[in-house]
């Protein structure tokens, strides 16, 4: 088995699942899939509970190793992602 060294954690592919689920494949070779819906349902705040509306969920942006959405309206760090921090 081979051993990526890296100086930090990025996302190199992104695939929507289902519902708020997104798989993420980062620069280590590592896959996580991450359950937004927790994090969405829990939050109180507006703009955040904006992206309940699953089709506004749907239109992220992934370019330059990051994940957001609306400009980053919405965005979490690769770092809280990768160790599913995101609450």
């Amino acid at each position: 088995m081979t051993t990526v060294a890296i100086d930090f954690i990025e996302i190199t592919e992104v695939e929507y699942l289902s519902g708020y689920k997104i798989k993420l494949l980062f620069n280590n070779e590592k896959q996580r899939i991450i359950d937004f819906e927790p994090f969405l349902r829990r939050s109180q705040h507006p703009e955040i509970r904006k992206y309940l509306d699953l089709k506004r969920f749907k239109q992220f942006t992934f370019e330059y190793g990051h994940l957001h959405w609306n400009d980053y309206d919405l965005s979490f760090s690769n770092d809280d992602l990768y160790d599913k921090q995101i609450g």
